[in-house]
């Protein structure tokens, strides 16, 4: 039987934040937060700029957090267990339920350019669980102002917040979800990053002491919180890219241990989403085929498996 292609597979080592640019604690000084934030950036930026194959994986891992921060701030319940079980468990294109509705949200954030019309901007507003407002009709007509003529990403996504809360103070998961938009626009990201949702309940957007009421954009010292956290965000989308390298590496070392026809399509599925049924099929992989695969692609320590259930598997990098 044929063995998969290794060569789709290969790894590069990923650039790291560097530990100065990271942030440790509050920082005062707006110049100093804004230097943080752009070191910060650039790093992520060779990373986004050189794709590796399994940028797909990373992306939706990011997305996934985002989703389940999304969910809390929803006042929803969902984690990450139960949105990854929500999505990758339903049948076909069935709804995911409000919580896996959200995480389709932030899917399509990572797979559409970093722009925005009204239909698409239609399509996230159901998928967060909010109501159409005449106010998001001029949004489109505001992102792309400050994507041509605004400030420096970490301001402008501020600036698009503030836009939205300002004409819809109820749509806070809308602000969000556009405020990576915005960075990756004006960057010229060919597609955003989940990068900032993850960070809204962090301490940056608290009182020095980490305690206190949580700021919301529009809000006094929301710019400089928003650059704490967007460089906090590119140090934890790098750490995981890093371990996505040495994940994805293994795999390419088994992978001409693997036998199954069609191992090669799990491979590639595997590099690109946050997770795969184990009830994953193709054209060259039967369901019993892909199920000997996956087991022997854990027992070989190259994927691992996410649920911890006998049956209804999800494996993963």
């Amino acid at each position: 039987m044929s063995r998969p292609s290794t060569a789709s597979v290969a790894t590069l080592q990923p650039p790291a934040v560097p530990a100065w640019a990271t942030p440790r604690g509050p920082v005062d000084d707006a110049a100093e937060v804004a230097f943080l934030a752009g070191a910060a950036l650039a790093s992520l930026d060779q990373l986004v700029r050189s794709a590796p194959v399994w940028a797909g994986c990373w992306r939706q891992r990011l997305a996934l957090r985002s989703a389940a921060s999304a969910c809390r701030l929803a006042g929803r319940g969902e984690g990450e267990a139960a949105l990854r079980d929500a999505w990758h468990l339903r049948k076909g294109n069935d709804d995911p339920g409000p919580g896996g509705s959200i995480l389709a949200a932030f899917r399509q954030l990572t797979a559409r350019p970093a722009a925005i019309d009204v239909d698409s901007l239609a399509w996230v507003v159901e998928r967060l669980g909010l109501r159409w407002q005449d106010a998001f009709v001029n949004i489109p007509e505001a992102f792309d102002k400050l994507q041509r003529t605004g400030p420096a990403a970490p301001f402008a996504a501020a600036a698009m917040m503030r836009h939205v809360l300002v004409g819809a103070p109820m749509a806070e998961l809308l602000a969000w979800w556009l405020g990576d938009v915005m960075v990756a626009a004006k960057l010229h990201w060919p597609r955003p990053v989940p990068l900032l949702m993850a960070q809204a309940f962090s301490p940056a957007f608290r009182a020095a002491d980490g305690r206190g009421k949580r700021l919301k954009p529009g809000e006094e010292n929301f710019e400089r919180a928003l650059c704490l956290a967007l460089a906090k965000a590119a140090a934890e989308a790098a750490r995981l890219a890093a371990d996505m390298s040495r994940r994805a590496e293994r795999l390419q070392s088994v992978a001409p241990k693997l036998r199954a026809k069609g191992a090669a399509d799990a491979i590639a599925r595997l590099l690109d989403d946050d997770a795969v049924p184990g009830t994953f099929s193709s054209r060259n992989l039967s369901r019993f085929a892909a199920r000997r695969l996956f087991e022997r692609l854990t027992a070989f320590e190259a994927v691992r498996e996410f649920s911890g259930r006998p049956t209804f598997r999800l494996y993963g990098l």
